[in-house]
């Protein structure tokens, strides 16, 4: 065992945590919920939706045979969407192709949906015990300051070093204590700013550290201008009950429900009558409502719009809840901020 791996796996067994919802268990599935939750999403934000995701679909065949909706609704607010439908896909594939039992190959497990190289390595070694290299971003951090690797860690040709690194450094024994260790230590002590080296047990041996250039790596990713777009959502109300229409099953926000959505040039009442057959009284736009992407910014104007005169039947993919009902449902988080701002106005 080397002196990289020896030093944060003692590191890892005084100061490391132990005692978050998905540890001390080798069960595969909780396991990859959670890895699958933490892609994207710090352990703060987790740990809720975690709890109610487990208690809800507590087996891979409760999740595999729930609806996406339901898989949705659990998933409401905790953003990248794509991860809940991989995960309720994989779940299908597990019970069709692998008898309902989590596969132990790697190779398996790497085909699954939504599961890539080192999410399907953290898997293999905390459920496992077969040691396999990660590279999320936190060790991509550790990793690019202690070695001094230079260069936007996206990048194919330092994503390389960095998986040559990982396998280079990964032991045999123990190798829990140090995947948790390297994960730990990139989210308290080696932050992304203003690292705590004073408190690092690799800093004597960090070149970064050395050359004083623990602020300036990782390399940040190269500054591309960011896109700003805008829309108008109708919020249709009728007595206590809102408008919501079910997203596509690609592109943003897919499969969930959401507010129709029109171009800022069209006008709210005459979308409303041409399309959905409803006549109409608007009000004065709410605020707008920023959200951002990783690609782009959204600025939604949401447009209340009041029936006069309700249809008899809606068209497909349309649907009435009570504002109540709404909020809990599989939800865009701005939607479900604009919903809640109508009950503080009310």
């Amino acid at each position: 065992m080397g002196t990289f791996s020896a030093a944060i796996i003692a590191w890892q067994k005084i100061h490391g945590r132990h005692d978050l919802p998905w540890q001390n268990t080798t069960n595969p599935y909780a396991i990859w919920v959670s890895e699958i939750m933490l892609q994207q999403t710090q352990v703060a934000a987790v740990i809720a939706y975690y709890a109610n995701f487990m208690a809800r679909f507590p087996t891979i065949a409760d999740l595999a045979n729930a609806t996406q909706e339901a898989v949705l609704q659990s998933w409401s607010g905790l953003g990248y969407y794509s991860r809940a439908r991989n995960l309720h896909q994989a779940a299908q594939t597990i019970v069709d192709d692998f008898n309902g039992v989590f596969p132990t190959d790697f190779d398996a497990i790497i085909s699954l949906a939504g599961i890539g190289r080192s999410t399907a390595a953290a898997i293999s070694t905390f459920a496992l015990n077969q040691p396999q290299p990660i590279l999320d971003g936190n060790v991509k951090r550790v990793f690019a300051r202690h070695f001094l690797i230079t260069g936007w860690t996206g990048k194919p040709a330092i994503q390389q070093q960095l998986w040559t690194v990982a396998e280079r450094e990964n032991p045999v024994e123990d190798a829990i204590a140090y995947t948790q260790g390297l994960m730990d230590l990139g989210a308290s002590v080696c932050t992304r700013s203003k690292p705590k080296c004073e408190r690092c047990p690799i800093s004597q041996s960090c070149q970064a550290f050395a050359q004083n250039q623990t602020q300036s790596l990782p390399t940040p990713k190269p500054k591309k201008t960011i896109p700003h777009k805008q829309t108008t959502m109708l919020v249709i109300r009728m007595g206590n009950e809102v408008l919501l229409e079910k997203r596509p099953q690609k592109g943003v926000w897919a499969g969930l429900w959401s507010l129709p959505e029109i171009n800022m040039s069209e006008i709210a009442s005459e979308v409303a009558h041409k399309q959905l057959n409803l006549i109409v009284e608007p009000e004065e736009p709410l605020m707008i409502v920023n959200h951002v992407f990783t690609h782009y910014k959204l600025a939604i104007t949401p447009q209340p719009l009041t029936v006069v005169k309700p249809v008899q039947k809606l068209r497909a993919g349309y649907i009435w809840m009570t504002v109540e009902e709404a909020i809990g449902a599989a939800l865009p988080t701005p939607v479900r901020n604009i919903l809640l701002s109508l009950g503080a106005s009310s």
